[in-house]
């Protein structure tokens, strides 16, 4: 079985096109309970995964004997309901919710991905950024004779991520699932947290950094693979381990096998501390809450003001505001109320709602603020756009002094590891310094925790952590030709075709009108 569309695709765009946080790429859940309605087991999982990625969501269920695949732009909650999940029978599933960075956010390129050939089909769902995706289409070129329209899979059909390409590798070549698993996945280079299935196994693999978190829980029948310990949680599964860096796994009705392919180098992404992760979710044992107060408390040593209140930017900033205010003896108040339906639900928002910016999304307690002295505590500043309105909305709503604290460090550096940065030339903290950046936003003070703050919040040594958006010190060496960043592949695409309307949108359209195994 393979794709099937649904609605018409469209992308909903970000309601604050302006506003410019970190996203990350996307969740991934798997699910291996014969005795159990996957499809649903993986919809609630992906709930819990929603904030990793809102601009598409897709499961993939196999039966034993074929695969079915369906995915669409949108919420979890806009894509399935009870009549796309009741069909979708099996007794395993993955599942997607994707925030792209590599391919363009098109219906193409949602996940799961679907690769097969005469005898063998495969449904894969990635979280990371492969940073050699140009070299591995090389490689598929060279054995397709140079027709990447032959691959299997999305990547034969318009697809422009790095995850196509994974997948019509591990559908290309000799022996089983996990023979061609053992030769690709050595040559990858990146972030990669993997779960992917065909008609008989269920399997993940995480690469070598262990970048992107990926969790193993059990159920009393089965098993559950997540990226993150919270999705675990909603299921009632409960938890046994990571997934170790270089790791691959497969489980079936004989439980799970496992094996390495490559020495694990661990270096994991610290970022998932600050701001990707949920509030209750666990990475190397440490609840990612307890981290953020941590960080807000090392925010108020080195950062003290005199103050008369200490309110978040709901919600990411609520555990380190917490934590600031524990530490100062400031009295901690929730000076902003966040619009929990603010998001990702409009299609076309027109130009007066853009006008409203972050006062759609947040509104201030103008009887809580008026006559006080501000700690303003929020995950990060990117652009600092976000903060330049948010300073102007609190000073209007009678705030005396407003003071900027962000329990991270200056983000100075992009992410290729699958965070959506801007580039360096949009990121503040690379072409200002920190007082600069606070005359730019327009506060009174502005501080940052240090690098090493969020190391030791963590309870991880530093050598088994990434910080390279804070340090530029890349654990993985990037590639130097040029061939990287989130468009690269439609690019390179747009080049090798000779007719660009022979891989694009109405070739995926037909298909999923007329599925059948590619």
């Amino acid at each position: 079985m393979c794709p099937v569309m649904r609605g018409d695709g469209r992308l909903n765009h970000d309601l604050l096109p302006d506003e410019a946080l970190p996203q990350d790429e996307c969740g991934v859940f798997a699910v291996w309970a014969p005795d159990e309605d996957v499809a649903t087991l993986t919809y609630y999982g992906l709930y819990a995964l929603q904030h990793r990625g809102q601009e598409s969501a897709g499961i993939a269920v196999s039966n034993g004997s074929s695969l079915l695949v369906y995915k669409d732009m949108g919420l979890v909650s806009q894509v399935f309901d009870d009549k796309v999940l009741g069909p979708m029978r099996g007794h395993m599933a993955i599942g997607h919710t994707r925030y792209s960075t590599t391919g363009a956010s098109v219906w193409e390129n949602a996940q799961p991905t679907l690769a097969g050939t005469d005898d063998r089909t495969l449904a894969l769902a990635h979280n990371g950024n492969i940073i050699n995706s140009a070299e591995m289409l090389d490689r598929l070129t060279e054995m397709l004779d140079g027709d990447v329209s032959r691959a299997a899979g999305e990547l034969g059909r318009g697809s422009t991520t790095d995850t196509a390409i994974l997948s019509a590798l591990l559908a290309t070549g000799e022996g089983s699932v996990i023979d061609r698993a053992m030769r690709v996945l050595p040559t990858v280079r990146g972030a990669f947290s993997l779960v992917f299935l065909d008609e008989n196994r269920l399997y993940a693999a995480r690469d070598p950094q262990g970048v992107r978190p990926l969790v193993i829980g059990r159920l009393s029948r089965g098993w559950v693979v997540a990226s993150e310990t919270a999705a675990l949680d909603i299921v009632g599964a409960s938890y046994v381990r990571e997934v170790a860096p270089g790791e691959l796994i497969a489980i079936d009705e004989d439980g799970i096998d496992t094996r390495s392919f490559a020495e694990p180098a661990p270096k994991g992404c610290v970022f998932e501390y600050v701001y990707l992760a949920r509030p209750d979710t666990r990475i190397a044992g440490r609840e990612v809450y307890d981290a953020r107060v941590d960080m807000g408390r090392a925010l108020a040593r080195r950062h003290p003001v005199e103050a008369d209140m200490v309110m978040p930017v709901p919600e990411s900033g609520v555990p380190s505001a917490i934590g600031y205010a524990e530490e100062s003896g400031i009295p901690y108040g929730l000076g902003l109320v966040k619009n929990s339906y603010v998001g990702r639900t409009f299609i076309a928002p027109t130009q007066t709602i853009r006008q409203l910016g972050i006062r759609l999304k947040l509104n201030p307690l103008k009887h809580v603020i008026a006559g006080k002295r501000l700690v303003v505590v929020d995950d990060s500043i990117v652009r600092g756009n976000t903060q330049r309105a948010l300073v102007k909305m609190l000073r209007e709503a009678g705030a005396a002094e407003v003071h900027v604290r962000i329990s991270s460090p200056p983000v100075q550096w992009p992410c290729f590891y699958g965070i959506d940065f801007a580039t360096r030339a949009e990121l503040a903290a690379a072409n200002m310094s920190v007082e600069e950046i606070c005359g730019s936003i327009g506060a009174d003070s502005l501080g940052y925790v240090d690098t090493e703050d969020i190391v030791t919040a963590s309870h991880q040594p530093a050598d088994r952590l990434c910080t390279a958006c804070f340090t530029g010190d890349y654990p993985i060496p990037l590639p130097t030709d040029g061939r990287t960043g989130k468009e690269w592949l439609d690019l390179e695409r747009a080049a090798r075709s000779t007719d660009p309307t022979t891989v694009g949108t109405q070739q995926v359209r037909d298909f999923a009108q007329n599925p059948g195994r590619p």
